[in-house]
């Protein structure tokens, strides 16, 4: 039988960013430097499929310090900690690598300074969301307001209108985020803002890329784990931007096939944690079924790299 035509809009740039490359090599790094095991404190990225690697080479992923023995490495996931993991660390003389993305660092940063200048200051973010506790966990208790929608504005209520400052979560919906951020400057005209944006540039050039082929895709295949922030949002904006289904999934195996069989045109994407080989996969089990065509679709390039941190400098 003959397949039936599709055409797949892949979306580019998709997948891993700096702040996750960086992070999954101070892992491997680590185990080469310090012998399996090495544990993380939490989750280093979320992705099912990359902490099953680094599983497979010997991290250990764990809630809490306590759970680490004495005298083993720990890592720090790149969502970032609060400060109180880092001291609890050395209190027991542990030895630590922080693989917080430089860009989440920045906006924990951007925080400590508004509160040394008398600021109250509004954290947009997700409650729960390990980034939003490490960015709340930079300061004291009460220090960092988290509002989370527009609804939540109106509720705010200040010390000094004239002494506040907002930072965000870097993986939040660009759309969404200034809807928030209209509705705090119309409240508090005298408010702060960042010096420069804080939702990272990967988010938003894979934002971009899914606002391009949303509008003409029957439906929009994005590749990432339910628990990657960044990656559900990239779900939301292809519905929002005229995609007539989308969908999130960890892997190819895991969409619904039976429902995708009368598509013509598919959009394809990856979240900034997930591997491009997810994103092939879906391209091989699509030709299975169709006759593909696949054109990409490219609205930046991205070429920023981070260093990894000085303990792990020279191993190969």
């Amino acid at each position: 039988m003959e397949k039936p035509p599709l055409t797949i809009l892949l979306a580019s740039p998709r997948g891993f960013c700096a702040g996750v490359d960086r992070a999954i090599e101070i892992v491997e790094k680590s185990l080469l430097k310090f012998g399996a095991p090495v544990y993380v404190r939490h989750e280093i990225v979320h992705n099912k499929h990359v902490l099953e690697d680094l599983r497979a080479k010997g991290a250990v992923f764990v809630k809490e310090l306590d759970e680490v023995p004495e005298g083993a490495p720990v890592i720090f996931s790149a969502h970032g900690v609060p400060k109180r993991v880092p001291e609890a660390a050395l209190k027991r003389n542990m030895i630590f690598v922080d693989a917080t993305c430089p860009l989440v660092s920045k906006v924990h940063r951007e925080a400590e300074m508004h509160h040394k200048m008398g600021r109250q200051i509004i954290l947009i973010g997700h409650a729960g969301h390990p980034e939003v506790v490490g960015t709340m966990g930079q300061l004291p208790d009460g220090a960092v307001t988290l509002v989370e929608t527009v609804a939540d504005i109106a509720k705010l209520a200040v010390k000094d209108e004239t002494q506040i400052a907002f930072v965000t979560q870097t993986t939040l919906s660009i759309d969404d985020t200034k809807e928030i951020v209209d509705a705090l400057r119309l409240k508090y005209p005298a408010v702060t803002a960042p010096k420069k944006e804080d939702i990272c540039y990967a988010t938003t050039n894979r934002q971009l890329a899914v606002k391009d082929i949303a509008p003409r895709a029957d439906a929009v295949v994005v590749i990432g784990s339910k628990n990657s922030s960044n990656s559900n949002r990239l779900v939301e904006v292809a519905k929002a931007y005229g995609a007539k289904r989308a969908f999130l999934a960890d892997r190819a195996e895991d969409l619904p096939w039976d429902e995708l069989k009368d598509i013509r045109v598919l959009g394809l994407t990856a979240g900034a944690s997930a591997p491009e080989n997810l994103v092939q996969r879906v391209i091989e089990l699509a030709r299975e079924r169709f006759d593909v065509t696949l054109e990409t679709t490219v609205v930046a390039q991205e070429t920023v790299t981070f260093k990894i941190p000085r303990i792990l400098a020279g191993v190969e």
